[in-house]
């Protein structure tokens, strides 16, 4: 084995751990905005995905990912199947070599989140065995193959959106935002709108626990953009004040259009557009300044708090607005590299058009985002029809009707006493609010 450097080493073992960190904070934000009945689903649905996707990842998942290009930059072989090998071996740039097993879990944990993304545009209706049958499925026909496109390391004989295209994706606007936000719409539509939306108000049971998360994922993702420069220096320096500055802005953009357009601004508002930032800076942090980052947040949180509200025109019920929040905030971080990337920040990167670059690396990310989009939306919504017909993946009438907490895993997320129980399970919290509004 090469000499390692001890530091890099570290830093990427630290961000691995705050990426996984996520996860549970992703479950605690989404089981404060669904209704009391549903939440312990949603948080299992997100420990589930840890679960099932470390082992598969570890199984076959890294080598699809970052084994040997297969031809055509469109998926990596199984030569490396079980991590074959691997433990004897480093990556990174010369004096900057960490083991293999260190990147291993650090991208193992962007496949956890990214899966467990999808699951709030079916909060509240779908069977938990047909989730843990499609997370399986999913994982293998549409996130590695995309995060093969995206993240080859190596320089070379790699994915075609990161070493032939040409575009560029730091830290995984495509695989991990964009991917999630065309595969959420894939399945909102596949299974349908809830029961009573529209008609009845599906307001958020816990805000605590909303912003609670949200400061949890704000706090992980440090790990998930700093961490991938997989060195601890200027580039992560650079990653890091850009997802600070980038997710304040988009925090404050959002609650601005909220006070302008309501009158108020909400504290499930303020939760929203710090994703929202961190969703918009992914692809970019090590690419802009931070007044260019800034400047992606308030126009990336400004979007997003319109876009959510598209469902109710377009009529499908994505019920945590991952479409709106991660989909929408992937794109526009990823188109706004064509705009704003300067090597001044980073010589790895390009100029973009208001740098003088020219409109070359605009079109190169628009290419990204379509393909990305295009692919993942169709294979999701091909897949959610083959579990939907073999397994079944909407829940029953009675069982969505009385929660899937107690259908489902025969509990409870709180224990009320006799006069308090009904109107908290029927989801009509008189103190909560919602972003649900037409």
């Amino acid at each position: 084995m090469e000499t390692i450097n001890a530091g890099d080493t570290a830093w990427v073992m630290m961000s691995a751990a705050l990426v996984l960190f996520m996860t549970p904070g992703l479950a605690i934000f989404y089981a404060g905005m669904v209704r009391v009945k549903s939440v312990l689903n949603m948080i299992m649905m997100s420990f589930a995905a840890m679960g099932v996707v470390s082992i598969v990842w570890v199984m076959y998942g890294y080598s699809l990912t970052f084994g040997p290009d297969s031809g055509a930059g469109l998926i990596g072989d199984l030569s490396l199947m079980g991590l074959s090998g691997v433990a004897e071996t480093t990556v990174g740039a010369p004096g900057h070599e960490i083991p293999t097993l260190a990147f291993v879990m650090f991208q193992m944990t962007f496949a956890i989140i990214t899966v467990a993304l999808l699951s709030g545009a079916i909060a509240d209706r779908a069977k938990f065995r047909a989730w843990m049958v499609f997370m399986i499925i999913w994982v293998t026909l549409v996130y590695f193959p995309i995060a093969h496109w995206a993240f080859m390391f190596d320089g070379g004989d790699g994915g075609w959106i990161g070493d032939r295209l040409g575009a560029l994706d730091f830290a995984g606007g495509t695989a991990v935002e964009i991917t999630s936000g065309a595969s959420a719409l894939a399945l909102a539509i596949v299974l349908g709108p809830r029961m009573g939306w529209r008609r009845e108000a599906m307001r958020p049971h816990n805000l605590p626990l909303v912003l609670l998360g949200a400061g949890m994922l704000w706090f992980g993702w440090f790990g998930f953009n700093a961490g991938s420069a997989l060195t601890a220096g200027s580039t992560a320096a650079v990653a890091l004040i850009n997802t600070q500055v980038c997710t304040a802005a988009a925090a404050l953009s959002w609650i601005a259009v909220e006070r302008l357009r309501d009158g108020h601004a909400t504290t499930l508002g303020a939760a929203s557009g710090a994703i929202v930032g961190a969703v918009a800076i992914t692809p970019s942090c090590a690419f802009l300044t931070p007044m260019g980052a800034i400047g992606l947040g308030l126009v990336a949180g400004a979007i997003s708090a319109v876009a959510v509200g598209w469902k109710y025109r377009l009529g499908y019920d994505d019920s945590l607005d991952v479409v709106g929040v991660h989909g929408m905030g992937g794109i526009v971080g990823m188109l706004a590299i064509g705009f704003l990337a300067t090597t001044a920040v980073n010589p790895a990167g390009q100029d973009g058009l208001f740098a003088g670059g020219g409109f070359a690396l605009l079109g190169k990310q628009t290419v990204a985002v379509v393909a990305t989009a295009a692919f993942a939306f169709t294979m999701t919504f091909l897949l959610a029809h083959l579990v939907n017909r073999v397994v079944g993946f909407r829940a029953d009438a009675d069982d969505e009707l009385r929660g899937l907490d107690v259908a489902t895993h025969a509990e409870s997320a709180y224990e009320f006493g006799p006069t308090s129980g009904v109107g908290m399970l029927s989801g009509t919290h008189p103190g909560s609010m919602h972003r649900e509004t037409e």
